[in-house]
């Protein structure tokens, strides 16, 4: 049985958002789709890497057989995900496998000047993200008067998904088997300022209510004194594939915050954040009509 799998995990520093690349891993190969998570350890590998890698190599770092090594990558090279440098006898990412990232490149290049107006009209910074795995991945910022507040969310910059409202949108709109996926068991949940969900059911709960409203909301999830509210973005089949936010200072009580998606008008946050919502869900909209998509949200 072959030892296996490795992921390319981002790991964020918790105190600044910096984001750090390092392959870990995941045990053993046994699973639903053991072929599969292989041939994706294998392209995480080669899309960490600064240049082409041999196959001996991928081997080592996966803990895979090198017979396996070489099916895995004959076959990703087949379908234009790798390509094979006979003279480094080296391996390196194909072109498939960069036209998928175009796909983000598109939703940025679009996005950017959606956010900018959304960050004009609402004097916030406003943000595009996109989920990566259990994490939110920052594809563009655009900051307006709120220049005082120290803010982590950097393009570029990944946090925890169930934290912020730029990844609960995207999650609400998942399905269920999809979410559990992400999210197998409690490890997958990290805490940075002790609000928000720490386990599936408490996520559950928060994307139900997303879901049902249109919109999310984060308030000191990230970073103390900072709320944010955020909408996704959809594809033509409408299916979430990025999410626009803003972020602005502001602090609810602790018994809303770790709940904030749920208790708002109880504490009289809700009516703020609501009016934040709407040119939001606008902008949301907005992006989803650009690049062709169907709009779904509440």
């Amino acid at each position: 049985m072959d030892q296996i799998s490795a992921r390319t995990e981002v790991r964020t520093d918790a105190r600044d958002g910096r984001a750090a690349v390092g392959l870990v891993r995941t045990g053993s190969a046994e699973g639903p789709a053991p072929a599969l998570r292989r041939g994706l350890a294998v392209l995480q590998l080669l899309a960490a890497r600064p240049a082409p890698v041999s196959a001996s190599a991928i081997a080592r770092d996966l803990g895979l057989p090198r017979s396996t090594t070489y099916e895995l990558l004959t076959e990703l090279a087949a379908a234009g995900f790798a390509v094979h440098l006979p003279g480094e006898r080296r391996w390196g990412l194909g072109l498939s496998a960069f036209e998928i990232g175009s796909a983000y490149l598109r939703v940025e290049r679009i996005g950017r000047p959606v956010i900018a107006r959304l960050s004009a009209a609402t004097s916030t910074t406003a943000h595009l993200g996109v989920l990566h795995g259990a994490e939110t991945l920052y594809l563009g910022k655009e900051r307006r008067s709120e220049g005082l507040l120290t803010l982590v969310t950097e393009v570029g910059v990944r946090l925890p998904a169930a934290l912020t409202a730029t990844g609960l949108s995207i999650l609400a709109h998942l399905p269920a088997d999809q979410v559990r996926v992400v999210f197998p068991d409690p490890a997958s949940f990290v805490l940075r300022t002790g609000r928000g969900p720490d386990t599936l059911p408490a996520l559950r709960r928060d994307l139900t209510t997303v879901r049902r409203r249109g919109w999310a909301v984060e308030d000191g999830r990230v970073s103390s004194g900072t709320a944010s509210v955020a909408a996704a973005v959809f594809d033509h089949n409408g299916r979430p594939i990025a999410a626009v936010g803003v972020t602005f200072g502001h602090r609810c009580p602790d018994s809303v915050g770790r709940d904030a998606n749920r208790r708002l008008d109880a504490h009289g946050c809700g009516s703020e954040f609501a009016e934040r919502a709407e040119p939001v869900r606008r902008s949301a909209r907005e992006l989803t009509a650009a690049i062709g998509g169907r709009w779904v949200a509440g």
